[in-house]
């Protein structure tokens, strides 16, 4: 993963088929001096940034590899905000999922995340005793609901836009975690976006273990910063209530 305000990633286009640029090494120091909130009282410039598409499929190993599942948008999406969200790393939001496929066609695997009706507390996730299965229980490479004439729940998010140094990615990517139990995948559904903030630069490991102990922080630190007033109401931004 980049830097976050080194401007390296301008030369590489939206799809992200150039060269990504060095990341830095991700330490212990580094890990212990994180913050637990991110941005300002209320969301600034160029924040609100609202992104929508149909979910593709990405390399598959947020499921496999670290018990947290994501949803790939697609290229399009990333170029239609590229001058607004040209610094790589991870962000944070809301996010809702409209059902646009038949869903027998995505019904997981009895293996798979249990569906709950609640999104699951990340309190315990990267804490001392947690495991790849506690945080897997907030997957989000899948879809919760049929179409219906009311708006689809929107679910707290950490996105990651960039190429995933410790897989050494060739593409430009825009990962999304919904903080919430699915009971089936979407793809070919669409996956609908408010970011609201920069958690921190992507960051490249030294083992699996680290890569995961840094997203379960930075799905702590998106639960309480969503929890300020101001960041709370666009969860009814007017994106999400189109049906």
């Amino acid at each position: 993963m980049t830097t976050a305000h080194d401007g390296n990633d301008n030369c590489a286009s939206a799809a992200g088929t150039a060269v990504p640029p060095a990341a830095p090494i991700r330490t212990s120091a580094s890990a212990s001096t994180r913050a637990k909130i991110a941005g300002g009282p209320t969301p600034e410039a160029p924040y609100p940034i609202k992104m929508n598409g149909t979910v593709i499929k990405g390399f598959g190993r947020g499921s496999k590899d670290l018990g947290i599942p994501t949803a790939n948008l697609p290229e399009e999406a990333i170029a239609a905000q590229e001058d607004k969200m040209m610094v790589t790393g991870i962000y944070y939001g809301w996010a809702q999922v409209v059902v646009r496929t038949t869903p027998e066609s995505h019904f997981l695997s009895s293996t798979s995340t249990t569906t709950q009706d609640t999104p699951t507390p990340s309190s315990t996730s990267g804490l001392p005793g947690s495991t790849n299965s506690d945080v897997a229980r907030s997957a989000s490479s899948s879809s919760s609901s049929l179409a219906t004439s009311c708006p689809a729940t929107v679910y707290p998010m950490v996105m990651s836009l960039g190429w995933n140094p410790f897989y050494k990615n060739e593409k430009k990517s825009a990962e999304v975690h919904i903080m919430h139990n699915f009971h089936r995948d979407f793809y070919g559904d669409e996956l609908r976006v408010v970011v609201l903030g920069y958690i921190r630069p992507e960051l490249d490991y030294t083992t699996l273990e680290a890569l995961i102990e840094d997203i379960n922080i930075d799905i702590e630190v998106a639960h309480r910063s969503l929890e300020r007033p101001d960041y709370a109401a666009f969860k009814e931004d007017p994106l999400f209530l189109q049906l």
